[in-house]
């Protein structure tokens, strides 16, 4: 369509729901399941990071209803193949796959009955055989495999909870460096459409193994147990309706073992589920069936953590199910069995910007029980860091960098008498120690003196979940908190740390008490205490971590402004190292607000494949310009309400469609559009493409309230938009950008009767327009 030439074509945008396996060890190449939406036709595979390569081998459609003949095809294509593999056993091992009780192996689907009327009929056409990423080197499959396809294809259709955002699936082959650092990287798909979302894949050093169906707690199985696994294991499954998955492994007396699960890490939020997670549950049994050790979470963390001391030498179970025994494809999970060291506690959780800190470690398997901490100028706030052996790595710690004076928390200081007295600014690095226990800090204050009091716990992986109290020295509580929400962690579901923001009433002693909301304590429950004037900062957030966008053209995207310590004034955003041609449009946080829709336009000339883009905040705040990196998010919804931004590493644009030529698309200003309350303004848009945009139509996309496009008016050279305001709803003072959409009408399907009027298609959107709303 010729009108489509002058700006984004909108489309639906591909999307990844689960990866599995989600992860490898380094050195080995592994087939990858991708399971998402509109994700059919891709042909590269980008990942963040180094020493992961990947390639597409195939993608398929969903497979919903698999037609009689196509079951009967494949069961006798399995059939053939058991039976080859069977042949090929030595005797002992063929004898244990022949006392399989004839009940329990699989049966063929017996043909469909021919109709009555069959003799005079012309018979259908067979269905093509059936395409599964499962099927995928059917014939070099073991008879193990072999029977964990049937029962992953065959899965009762009626248990499943059918799911459009996963139905398509990708098959791909990743190749991992055996000098590939682990831990974690993003995946996404280069799809017709453009990129999909980002998803984890994690790196790992211990051998890898994939579960394989039948594999449930019963008396009886179907199929000879597999031998036990040697530790260290990784374990990659899927947990469906129902399903419980045993894993035997062989311990010895003496090890520590942890268990470590990775699920809700892999997938943080199903939208169409409560909890809006997999919920996994472990349960380890011991050769006698007894059980031994459960575990549920770890802590506040979803996915659980076991630790077990094993008594005595012999064959292990572990169990793996969902909570309330749900599941699906995406109920994905890794599970990391063996003596690894796992840090479980760390004192103190962080440092003072640019001095030599080191942290106090408590855990299982630890090679050392200290750890240097990074305190270098110019990192971020919060930082991670992990203990590294002989062997293998531990699991990563965060911790905080600041610039305020540090000091420790000195116990006794329970009461007011016991009080510790500190000077402001300050962090203060303590413990609820045990339970019950109070800690009490006490401070000089001037009337009209602003405070803030901020707990760092629960953000750095402490499970306290802190109370704040301030209280003047009469022993009137002027201010207390229990949770204080924080959308930078948007992993987190509980905000236990606490926040208070107080202006003192008159000059004299105060003091704030600390604990734990749940009287709960011990040297786990560490925190860091910040006491001194508001420190007006902010942090932002971009959505989606995945941008596609047309050669010379704009797309939309929201930045979110998270506002701390009241700072209510305009950020402005810019793009930073980015090639030539990329520009931001209404690139300004207003005043007030705390996100905003502005757009990127890409360059006519821009090269293929995917580009890391960087953006960065910028703001005036007293003397001093604040800078801030935009972290790249997603929006995840959670359990059908409630929506989460997820951190991703990288912001990622991918330019889509044909590099065209000619002048782009622009506004004549990029000043803003100075609106009069109950009056109107115009925008001229450069537009060069003449008679072409009498066909085109233009529309608002979600404008705030009050705010209409009146006109629009066709000028040599381009487009004159008339924007009004309605004087009531769009109050004087506002300031946003406003995004225009254009879009045209298919033409009616033909032959149909009645006609039906065309479909409204998208074609895009012009930069983004600031506006202000003034006075008339």
């Amino acid at each position: 369509m010729a009108t489509a030439g002058w700006c984004q074509n909108a489309t639906r945008a591909p999307q990844i729901g689960y990866l599995y396996p989600a992860g490898g060890q380094a050195g080995q190449t592994v087939h990858v399941i991708v399971g998402g939406q509109f994700v059919r036709g891709a042909r590269d595979v980008y990942i963040s990071g180094s020493g992961v390569r990947g390639k597409v081998v195939a993608t398929y459609r969903p497979v919903r209803n698999i037609q009689q003949e196509q079951r009967v095809e494949l069961e006798e294509r399995l059939r053939k193949l058991r039976e080859a593999r069977l042949a090929a056993m030595p005797p002992a091992e063929r004898r244990q796959w022949e006392t399989v009780p004839e009940w329990a192996r699989p049966r063929p689907a017996r043909p469909a009955a021919a109709p009555a009327n069959a003799r005079n009929a012309t018979p259908a056409p067979p269905p093509p055989p059936l395409e599964h990423p499962l099927l995928d080197q059917l014939e070099k499959k073991s008879l193990r495999e072999l029977y964990h396809v049937a029962a992953q294809i065959f899965f009762p259709r009626q248990k499943k909870q059918l799911n459009s955002q996963i139905d398509e699936t990708a098959l791909l082959e990743l190749t991992l460096d055996p000098r590939a650092e682990p831990g974690e990287r993003e995946l996404r798909l280069v799809t017709p459409l453009g990129l999909t979302n980002p998803m984890l894949f994690q790196v790992g050093t211990a051998p890898e193994t994939l579960e394989s169906e039948p594999n449930d707690p019963r008396p009886w199985s179907p199929i000879p147990p597999p031998p036990p696994l040697s530790l260290p294991a990784l374990i990659n499954g899927q947990i469906m309706p129902g399903d419980v998955d045993r894993f035997r492994f062989q311990a010895r007396a003496g090890q520590q073992l942890v268990v470590a699960v990775a699920a809700r890490r892999l997938v943080p939020y199903l939208a169409d589920a409560v909890p809006g997670w997999f919920q996994a549950t472990l349960a380890l049994y011991d050769e006698s069936g007894r059980e031994v050790a459960f575990a549920d979470d770890y802590r506040f963390d979803p996915d659980p953590v076991l630790f077990f001391k094993v008594p005595r030498n012999g064959v292990y179970q572990l169990d793996v199910r969902d909570s309330i025994y749900r599941g699906r494809e995406d109920f994905v999970y890794r599970i990391e069995i063996g003596p690894q060291p796992f840090i479980t506690r760390m004192f103190p959780l962080g440092g003072r910007e640019g001095q030599p800190a080191t942290a106090a470690l408590d855990g299982w398997n630890l090679p050392a029980r200290q750890l240097t901490l990074d305190t270098s100028a110019g990192g971020p706030a919060i930082r991670y860091a992990r203990l590294r052996g002989n062997i293998a790595t531990s699991n990563a710690v965060a911790y905080a960098v600041d610039a305020l004076p540090e000091s420790t928390e000195n116990e006794p200081n329970d009461t007011e008498r016991k009080a510790q007295k500190v000077t402001l600014p300050r962090i203060v690095n303590g413990r609820v120690a045990r339970p019950g226990d109070v800690d009490v800090f006490a401070f000089e204050g001037r009337a009209g003196e602003e405070i803030v009091a901020e707990v760092h716990a629960r953000r750095l992986g402490s499970p306290l979940d802190s109370r704040l109290r301030l209280l003047d020295a009469s022993g009137k509580v002027l201010a207390w908190n229990d949770d204080q929400p924080d959308k930078e962690t948007g992993l987190l579901t509980h905000h236990a740390d606490s926040y208070l923001r107080v202006r003192l009433p008159r000059d004299g002693a105060y003091r704030l008490e600390l604990i734990d909301a749940q009287k709960h304590g011990g040297e786990a429950y560490a925190y860091r205490l910040r006491i001194g004037p508001p420190r007006p900062d902010f942090a932002l957030r971009a959505v989606p971590a995945s941008i596609n966008v047309s050669a010379g053209r704009a797309v939309p995207f929201t930045v979110h402004a998270l506002r701390r310590d009241g700072y209510a004034g305009p950020i402005d955003v810019a793009l930073v190292g980015a090639p030539a041609g990329w520009t931001l449009g209404g690139a300004r946080i207003s005043a007030g607000r705390d996100w905003v829709r502005m757009t990127l336009t890409a360059p006519r000339e821009a090269p293929a494949g995917p580009i890391v883009l960087r953006l960065e905040g910028r703001a005036k705040i007293g003397a001093e310009t604040l800078r801030r990196p935009v972290v790249p998010a997603e929006d995840m919804m959670q359990a059908f309400a409630y929506q989460h931004l997820v951190p991703a590493r990288e912001l990622v644009a991918l330019v889509v469609g044909p590099r065209r030529g000619g002048p782009p698309v622009q506004l004549a200003t990029t000043d803003p559009v100075r609106i009069p309350a109950g009056g109107s303004a115009q925008v001229r848009v450069n537009a060069p493409l003449g008679p072409m945009l009498q066909n085109v139509q233009l529309a608002l996309s979600d404008p705030p309230a009050g705010v209409a496009l009146q006109k629009t008016t066709v000028v040599p050279g381009g487009l004159v938009l008339t924007l009004a305001a309605d004087g009531k709803s769009a109050p004087v003072g506002l300031a946003d950008n406003l995004i225009v959409e254009a879009y045209s009408n298919a033409p009616p399907r033909p032959g149909a009767q009645p006609a039906r009027p065309g479909q409204r298609v998208s074609l895009g959107v012009l930069p983004a327009i600031p506006c202000e709303i003034v006075k008339r």
